[in-house]
């Protein structure tokens, strides 16, 4: 359908400190066991397809293999430029908004170089965002890619994550393609 570049809201911040610390280790036990099949490459459609997988956050925060994990498949597929798959995973938009304000002061910019291209070249997901799929019924971006999100379109389902389907995600594109951009305007 078109699309090149998708990113997945996998776990944010807020999800770290606030869930159930059970809740947060089935999380991460259920990552390392996808994470370990795409590294070893049984999921074959990130090759086939060619699909370069970043991931974003705040890794302090996760188990170091699984970073491990994280940092091979992104080793293995940085070649690859037909298709990207960001995973913002311990990330939220706090985070990524302090995390450009810490480089402006440790490269000492002057406040009046910090501008709009600064702030474009500093972002985390570079892009910005056409449409945001919004499960469970929200109307929230729950600080998702809040600088990146700024004209994205919302198409809101009450089907939680793990009950959307393909047909969902192209009811959600053909809704998108309906629809009048106006960028501000």
């Amino acid at each position: 359908m078109g699309v090149k570049k998708v990113s997945v809201y996998a776990l944010s911040i807020e999800n770290l400190k606030n869930r159930d610390k059970r809740e947060i280790k089935e999380l991460f036990r259920i990552f390392k066991h996808y994470f370990s099949k795409w590294n070893s490459g049984e999921f074959k459609e990130l090759h086939e397809y060619e699909v370069k997988v970043n991931f974003f956050g705040n890794f302090y925060l996760l188990p170091k293999s699984l970073v491990r994990l994280m940092r091979k498949i992104m080793q293995k597929t940085k070649h690859y430029n037909k298709r990207i798959l960001n995973i913002l995973i311990a990330y939220g938009g706090t985070y990524e908004i302090l995390n450009l304000i810490k480089k402006a002061i440790s490269r000492r910019i002057e406040i009046k170089k910090i501008d709009e291209n600064f702030i474009k070249k500093n972002l985390l997901v570079k892009d910005d965002v056409d449409l945001i799929i919004r499960t469970g019924g929200y109307s929230r971006l729950s600080n998702f890619l809040p600088l990146q999100s700024t004209y994205a379109e919302i198409y809101v389902t009450k089907k939680l994550w793990p009950d959307i389907t393909e047909k969902d995600i192209l009811n959600a594109i053909k809704w998108f393609n309906k629809i009048q951009r106006n960028f501000g305007r």
